[in-house]
Order: C-alpha cells, then sequence, then structure tokens
C-alpha cells in the first residue's frame, strides 16, 4: 500500500508535538482517524514509526529514517502550492513568448519593459522567429504560452486582436526623393529602383514582394538580407529604399522615412492554445495597453491617432 501527503504530514505533526491529541487538534482531525491513518502508514513502511506510551513521543530509527523524507515532501508541496499562488498572481513562474524577429525589435521592447516594472518576480522568455508559421508550430508544440503576430487562419485556440503595422518606405538621408512635398509615396515612383529586400523565410518578404506586385512591378534587389535589423542599416547607409514597420524606426529617423501610397499595413494579434490562464492573460492585457504598432513619430506623417481603439471582432 502505497504511502500518502496527508499520512506523512500526520506522522511528522505527531512528533513534532510529542502527543496524539496535540496533533489532532493541529490537523483538525479526530484522534482515533490520525491513529488509524499512522497505523495504515506503518503497515506500508514495515514497522512501528513511534515508541508508544513515552512521554513526549518519539520516534523509531524507522521513524526517524522516514522524517527526514517526509519533511522534505511536505516541504515541496507547500513549496509548489506557493508557486502557483505566485504565479497566478502575476508575482513569479516564467512566461515563454513566441514571436517575430520584426515585432521583437518593434512592438515588443516598450511592452516588456512595462510588464517587467509591474512584474519584476516573473521570468521572461522569448523565441524568435522569421516567418509566422513558425509561430503557430511553436506555439502549438507547446514551446510557448502566447504567440505574437499575424492572426491565424482557422486557429483553434483563443486569438486576441491587436492594432495593425503600417509599413515606411526607408531612404538614404541624400536620397532625392527625400526633398519631394508631402510623406506619401506610391509605390511605382520606385519601380525601377534597386532594392534592399529580404530573403525567406522572413516573412517581410511576402509583404514587400506582395506590396510592389499590387503597384505593377516585381523589386530590382540591390542586397538581400535575412535580418530585419540589417535592412534598416543598408538602407539608411544609400544601398537602396527598404520597407519596414513603423515601429523598427527611431524618431530620430523619421525625415528619411516615405509613407506607402496605398498604405502597407500587416494585422497583429496575441493567440494561446486554449483559454489563457491568469499569467497569460495578465500580459495580454499589459500587451494590448502598451503595444504601439505605429507610433507617435510616424503617426504624425499618417495624419491618424498613434494609439487608435480596437474594433471588437
Amino acid at each position: 500500500m502505497a504511502m500518502t501527503l496527508r499520512q506523512l504530514q500526520y506522522l511528522v505533526t505527531i512528533v513534532e508535538t510529542g502527543s496524539f491529541t496535540r496533533a489532532a487538534e493541529r490537523l483538525h482531525v479526530s484522534q482515533p482517524a490520525l491513529s488509524r491513518q499512522l497505523q495504515i502508514l506503518e503497515r506500508s513502511c514495515g514497522g512501528s514509526l513511534i515508541e508508544r506510551g513515552g512521554r513526549p513521543i518519539t520516534p523509531t530509527p524507522l521513524g526517524r529514517a522516514i522524517l527526514p523524507h517526509a519533511r522534505a515532501a511536505l516541504f515541496e508541496v507547500e513549496k509548489a502550492h506557493s508557486t502557483a499562488l505566485r504565479v497566478v498572481n502575476a508575482c513569479g513562474g516564467e512566461l515563454r513568448l513566441a514571436t517575430l524577429h520584426s515585432i521583437s525589435l518593434g512592438v515588443l521592447p516598450a511592452v516588456l519593459g512595462a510588464w517587467r516594472s509591474a512584474h519584476p518576480g516573473v521570468r521572461l522568455s522569448l523565441v524568435e522567429k522569421l516567418h509566422d508559421n513558425e509561430l503557430q508550430l511553436t506555439l502549438g508544440a507547446g514551446h510557448a504560452d502566447v504567440a505574437i503576430g499575424p492572426p491565424p487562419i482557422d486557429w483553434p485556440g483563443s486569438i486576441f486582436p491587436l492594432e495593425a503595422e503600417e509599413f515606411v518606405i526607408v531612404l538614404a538621408a541624400d536620397d532625392p526623393l527625400m526633398s519631394r512635398a508631402g510623406s506619401r509615396l506610391h509605390l511605382s515612383e520606385l519601380a525601377e529602383r534597386e532594392w534592399v529586400h529580404f530573403t525567406e523565410p522572413n516573412g517581410l518578404s511576402k509583404i514587400f514582394g506582395h506590396a510592389c506586385e499590387s503597384a505593377g512591378f516585381r523589386p530590382r534587389v540591390a542586397a538581400r538580407t535575412q535580418q530585419t535589423a540589417a535592412a534598416l542599416q543598408l538602407a539608411l547607409a544609400g544601398v537602396g529604399p527598404t520597407m519596414l514597420p513603423a515601429n523598427m524606426i527611431p524618431a530620430h529617423l523619421v525625415a528619411q522615412v516615405l509613407l506607402p501610397d496605398p498604405p502597407v499595413r500587416r494585422p497583429l494579434a496575441a493567440y494561446t492554445r486554449s483559454q489563457p490562464d491568469a499569467l497569460t492573460s495578465t500580459f495580454i492585457d499589459v500587451l494590448t495597453e502598451h503595444a504601439r504598432p505605429v507610433p507617435a513619430h510616424v503617426a504624425s506623417l499618417t495624419g491618424v491617432p498613434a494609439h487608435r481603439p480596437l474594433q471588437a471582432p
């Protein structure tokens, strides 16, 4: 017969109080029930665990051998319970996030800064991918608690819409187009340019290619990179124009961006495998509040508020 945590708790309490009567009072059980459970534990262990008849009650050699393990087991249970409470109250534990490289560079820094300030006891684990399909695979395999990226199609779990990202065209400071009037530029005006493009599997490659095709041309390529941050630096250095999420553009570089006409946008969402637990729900609340896919310095070019209210799904 297997021993139970309750029986181990009874043994420890009897030894600590030195009395069946005081142990029963502390545990809020009847003394006969306490004695019965101790007898069952003794049969399971193969011998007496306490010396009966003496005052106070003391453990037998077998009891002394069992006691450290009993106390350790009870300590681990208490620690598990305490940890659970800390996680439920967003005071401890670990939160695993899966997202795209471009989102980790643009949207998430402000979000994670706000989260860390409010919940310093929660560890964050960030898994960055290049394509949104990888996010779904990572989340589906149980390697993340929440994914942040384009909303998946036919997703069986929960989806929480965020604001859409706005894309901008990045040019070198001395590019002739920077002297033109207005902040919008039709992509067809760049049809003859050689671009800084993205290699697969970076998901921005598909967005970039589709926007150019909609404008009536296939982009000529000066350089390709898989790294989103590298595309920004190459464009600023004059290698060629590129197209990036607006939230990747620092405020001091806003003079070197133009807005594609018509606008190029990417919807975003947070999503989970099932109904999120308390810790994940708290994070999604912080994400929704602090995510700024269109930063204020770029929003000033678009003429729309930097933080638009979400529409109900």
